[in-house]
């Protein structure tokens, strides 16, 4: 399969590298071609690693565009990616909208009766935007065995196909089926986005990323 990875940071790039490990053909997209951090990914993750813009990667894409780029930065980043490239593919939407113009702890952007999610679904109604992995550690998203013990991820959307292939593609990173959460509907991200905050708090107590949810059910 040809994913197509929006965002050069350290969620795309984790990402990326876990799905070239598994056998996926892989272009980075960032604002433009030759992008240093792009192209030095390039290199470490190797045979089946590209890059180029974000119309680039969008377009290279079969099915699935992963976008991991800044929650504030979203909606600009997938209109340059184009709706024409992204239209009836699955967008496996990682971002949250965190703001830290006011400095730290960051201000969401948008919550309560909107999220990120929404706005990207909104903006792009061919899209079939899945919420899923904003709630952990980039490494944890591609290595659940790096918290011991049975955790969750969640999936949020409104196709209900989309959802079962970004299952499948949480699989092939090693979630077990049963720690994966189907939250229903795009506004399920309200929820998820809104626990950023205390992640965030829990990442200073902790003093590093390596934790995450387990929901305990009785």
């Amino acid at each position: 399969m040809r994913i197509g990875v929006l965002g050069t940071g350290m969620v795309g790039q984790t990402i990326g590298t876990k799905l070239v490990s598994v056998g996926q053909e892989v272009k980075m997209g960032s604002r433009v071609k030759g992008n240093d951090k792009a192209i030095a990914w390039v290199q470490s993750a190797g045979t089946g690693a590209g890059e180029g813009t974000f119309a680039d990667a969008a377009q290279f894409a079969d099915e699935i565009v992963i976008n991991a780029t800044a929650g504030t930065a979203s909606i600009d980043a997938l209109s340059a990616a184009g709706s024409e490239h992204l239209a009836g593919k699955i967008l496996v939407d990682i971002s949250n909208p965190l703001d830290f113009s006011a400095g730290f702890p960051p201000l969401l952007s948008v919550c309560n009766d909107d999220s990120m999610g929404e706005q990207i679904q909104n903006a792009f109604p061919d899209t079939r935007v899945v919420k899923s992995l904003n709630t952990m550690n980039a490494k944890i998203m591609v290595e659940p065995s790096l918290v011991p013990g049975s955790h969750n991820a969640f999936v949020a959307g409104n196709d209900a196909d989309a959802k079962r292939a970004v299952i499948s593609l949480l699989e092939s990173f090693g979630w077990p089926p049963k720690d994966i959460i189907d939250l229903g509907d795009i506004t399920a991200s309200r929820g998820v986005e809104m626990f950023l905050p205390l992640w965030l708090r829990l990442y200073g107590s902790f003093d590093r990323g390596s934790f995450n949810i387990a929901v305990m059910r009785g």
